[in-house]
């Protein structure tokens, strides 16, 4: 699959702001001192990773800490909100319905719970045990993705397949979920639109979980639109939300039966709460992110890239090149290669050179002699000091 300019250009994340909103906003970053995390004892680093967890996801935009900061203000009635908030996302995305969710893991779970109960209250109280529930889930072998265990905590059972034929085979009156990890569909045999068509042969639902591929936006419509009866996607990454929420959209009965499986209610998803600022967080990021910039955003990615493999130019035996991954984060990215025999410099200790300075700067160590460098959460001048630090650990 060719990744065109034209699909970037259609992403809402590629700038931690807005251009309006930047102009506002203080030119905050790794370099200003932060007294909170001082007083901690924990220094702020340079995102080379990209929307990870581990480092925090993304930095929420002006209009998303706002939106928090009144909801925080008020109390409300959290039912209530969670579908007046819905049905607005549900809108935005031109999906059937849509609920806020702890993360995206939250919405593996309490989506697979709405499958598996099949909207009866009944058999959703009885979750996990499995006396007349329809709890096999099936997934291909490549998709098998760590998450398992958010499904297996509602009673499901997972049933591995690598071909259409044992996809099939593999149905019967105990399937009750089809699951498909967007990011691997390269890797299957079974691609996504004869996965949809299966299930709907079948009268199997179907979930997609595209966690990290809210780029380009129009992703977050694309899927739904292609039958999938389920699609997830993080909040706090692309779509520069609160860390803690994610997105379930897709059929409106599935997403009324999923919506008691969660916190307030007492379902199996009692401790996935989603507090009022996290939905209106999550709301605001939505909204900025259908309505933003894309042409500046792009500029500003690309000035990253190219300043940091300006900054490498000349260094011998080093290449460098822009790099845009052909699912999941496609953004601009830069590699960089080397012969670690000749340089006598692995990437392991280039990683932890680059950790070991002020600011520590965190990359990705895709193999042996190579870096990849996500320019996205960047901000200010730290492409420029990534840029420079590298220099001199290579030069050195």
């Amino acid at each position: 699959m060719k990744t065109t300019r034209r699909r970037v250009l259609q992403s809402g994340a590629l700038l931690p702001a807005g251009a309006a909103a930047a102009k506002k906003a203080p030119a905050i970053s790794a370099i200003t001192p932060s007294p909170l995390y001082a007083k901690l004892g924990i220094k702020p680093v340079i995102n080379g990773v990209g929307v990870v967890t581990v480092l925090g996801g993304s930095i929420m935009p002006p209009e998303v800490v706002q939106a928090m900061e009144e909801a925080s203000r008020y109390f409300i009635p959290l039912p209530e909100l969670q579908k007046k908030v819905g049905a607005r996302i549900a809108e935005l995305l031109k999906a059937p319905a849509a609920m806020v969710t702890c993360g995206a893991a939250s919405a593996i779970s309490v989506g697979t719970s709405a499958c598996l109960s099949q909207g009866d209250p009944a058999k959703l109280r009885r979750l996990p045990h499995r006396d007349g529930i329809r709890y096999e889930v099936i997934q291909q072998k490549t998709h098998r993705s760590g998450y398992e265990h958010q499904m297996e905590s509602c009673g499901a059972k997972i049933v591995t397949v690598e071909t259409r034929r044992e996809l099939e085979s593999a149905i019967n009156e105990r399937t009750g979920m089809l699951f498909f990890l967007n990011k691997a569909d390269p890797n299957g045999q079974i691609k996504m639109e004869e996965f949809i068509k299966i299930g709907k042969e079948r009268g199997i639902p179907t979930m997609n979980d595209a966690a990290s591929d809210a780029t380009p936006a129009a992703n977050l419509w694309k899927y739904t639109e292609m039958g999938f009866d389920l699609v997830i996607f993080s909040g706090g990454k692309a779509l520069r939300g609160p860390q803690a929420s994610g997105l379930l959209l897709g059929r409106k009965d599935l997403i009324e039966a999923a919506l008691p499986a969660m916190s307030p209610y007492g379902g199996i998803g009692r401790g996935m709460k989603v507090g009022k600022e996290e939905m209106c967080g999550l709301l605001a990021a939505v909204e900025r992110y259908v309505k933003v910039d894309h042409e500046a955003e792009w500029r500003d990615v690309e000035s990253r890239v190219a300043s940091i493999r300006k900054a490498l130019d000349g260094v011998s035996g080093l290449q460098t090149d822009r790099h845009i991954p052909v699912i999941a984060n496609e953004v601009p990215h830069v590699t960089v290669e080397w012969d670690e025999s000749k340089r006598g410099l692995t990437a392991q200790q280039v990683h932890e050179k680059l950790q070991a300075g002020d600011p520590p700067i965190h990359v990705q160590r895709p193999g042996t002699g190579k870096l990849l460098i996500s320019v996205w959460m960047m901000r200010g001048e730290e492409a420029k000091i990534v840029g420079k630090r590298l220099r001199e650990i290579f030069g050195a």
